[in-house]
């Protein structure tokens, strides 16, 4: 997830969207989001791992074909909008010695406010795709959030760091409503 820092426009924002501001704005949390995403042998898209403790927190537990399932929809978007601006993003904060570095910093910003609505829009899709009681089984939120994490591990066939699971799971734990 984009840094929140240049705010989405608030339409239409879906509890969802609420509840992952307000997650990836504790302490570690978005180092721990970064780690995950950019380490974890395969792409890792943070959407899902904040979605994944937003149904933990409606006391959902996933099961694999789940997280298959909320991977089919999410990842033509993630692939093709979120990681191509996020590529742009990233080679805007380093650009070519005969760009002006204000200019490509205004410009940097721009495709980051971008980014993040495009975060935005695939989260709005997948609170509107999944509603929670449709979902899984019904599980406390500190067991749903840990099979949760585990579920969108194996349905990607990815290993996941387990300090950054640790403190996703510390943040989410203390998190109140």
């Amino acid at each position: 997830m984009a840094s929140t820092e240049t705010a989405a426009p608030a339409k239409a924002a879906s509890p969802f969207w609420t509840f992952s501001l307000r997650l990836y704005g504790r302490p570690g949390v978005p180092p721990a989001c970064l780690v995950l995403q950019d380490g974890s042998g395969v792409p890792v898209d943070v959407n899902i791992v904040l979605f994944s403790l937003f149904l933990a927190r409606e006391g959902r537990s996933l099961g694999i074909e789940d997280a298959k399932q909320i991977v089919a929809l999410a990842e033509p978007w993630r692939r093709e909008v979120v990681v191509s601006l996020r590529s742009a993003r990233r080679a805007l904060k380093e650009p070519p010695a005969a760009f002006d570095n204000d200019l490509t910093d205004t410009l940097r910003q721009k495709v980051k406010a971008v980014e993040l609505e495009a975060e935005r829009l695939q989260q709005e899709c997948l609170y509107a795709s999944f509603p929670a009681l449709n979902l899984g089984t019904a599980a406390s939120p500190a067991d749903a959030a840990s099979r949760n994490l585990a579920a969108y591990e194996q349905a990607i066939g990815a290993r996941f760091d387990a300090a950054a699971v640790a403190t996703l799971l510390a943040a989410f734990n203390t998190l109140k409503d």
